[in-house]
């Protein structure tokens, strides 16, 4: 099996090399497909994970996700059950063999018509809610589709358009069946905790430059405030007012990036009253002031 796993590796690293000799964050053609590719290692720095499974092809990575560090690299992967805020650091990278990650991203719809085929004896799961990344190792039956995926990038547009998402749900149809089911239909299952925590941070991320009032957000997903807090911070490793602080600065970082306006403005656009207060926020949370942060151009979009 080691022999075919680094076979498949081969060609998915041949293909994404071939087609994209750049670094960064590149987008592929495939609109839930998008790469990582850095020729140099990093330091800590924060972003935000979707709905998603993320694989590394070359090189390793680590995870911070509250108090704890998780590493992994090309013979794990790591899942995404919702919008999580964690910490990353490239540890293995080189001009030579540089870091090469993918991402697939994953909407409702397709989970939910994927578990509605999965034979409920291999969804069971736990009552209580429990941190919203998953990590485990990798299998052929996840990898060869993953394969099949990254080779369609090679075929017309067409082709590309067509089969791309009966593939991405076959990569899905393999979690689902496999180690991760019971965590995805735990966060996706309608009424569970985990599925309401996700529909919290939903509304903290649909209106994430208002004023958060926990009294409203615990009864619009019918949990008291004390569990709201005590299973929000479970899945996220953050309370609900520190994840959209959290998510304000991560936003204010793209504005920063994309738009063409002033440091003042970007403030009021993610929500803070006080230009100042928001500059020192930024500092404090990436040690680099906003004016220095666009001025540099940095992106901070590691998967």
């Amino acid at each position: 099996m080691d022999k075919i796993f680094e076979e498949y590796r081969f060609e998915m690293l041949e293909t994404i090399m071939k087609k994209y000799p750049l670094t960064g964050s590149i987008q592929s053609e495939i609109d839930s497909l998008d790469f990582y590719i850095s020729d140099s290692l990093t330091e800590l720095y924060s972003i935000v994970y979707e709905p998603s499974l993320c694989i590394i092809l070359q090189g390793s990575k680590a995870v911070g996700f509250g108090s704890k560090m998780y590493g992994y690299n090309h013979k794990e992967y790591l899942l995404s059950s919702t919008h999580i805020l964690a910490n990353v650091k490239i540890l293995e990278a080189s001009k030579k063999q540089p870091y090469i990650s993918l991402r697939i991203k994953f909407n409702l719809e397709d989970i939910y018509e994927v578990l509605k085929n999965t034979n409920p004896e291999k969804l069971k799961f736990t009552k209580q809610a429990e941190k919203g990344l998953f990590f485990d190792n990798l299998d052929l039956c996840l990898y060869e589709p993953v394969t099949r995926l990254i080779k369609l990038l090679e075929r017309p547009p067409e082709d590309i358009n067509y089969l791309s998402s009966f593939i991405v749900k076959e990569i899905l149809y393999n979690l689902v069946n496999g180690n991760s089911g019971y965590f995805i239909n735990k966060f996706a299952m309608q009424g569970t905790i985990s599925n309401k925590i996700v529909k919290a941070i939903t509304q903290i991320r649909e209106n994430f430059n208002e004023k958060l009032n926990i009294k409203e957000l615990a009864s619009s997903i019918q949990m008291s405030e004390s569990s709201l807090y005590q299973h929000f911070k479970t899945v996220t490793s953050l309370s609900p007012i520190q994840f959209q602080k959290k998510l304000r600065l991560e936003e204010a970082k793209q504005f920063l990036l994309t738009k063409k306006t002033d440091i003042a403005e970007i403030a009021f656009l993610v929500g803070y009253e006080s230009p100042s207060q928001f500059s020192r926020e930024f500092s404090r949370m990436y040690g680099i002031s906003p004016k220095s942060y666009m001025t540099s151009n940095k992106k901070n979009t590691l998967i």
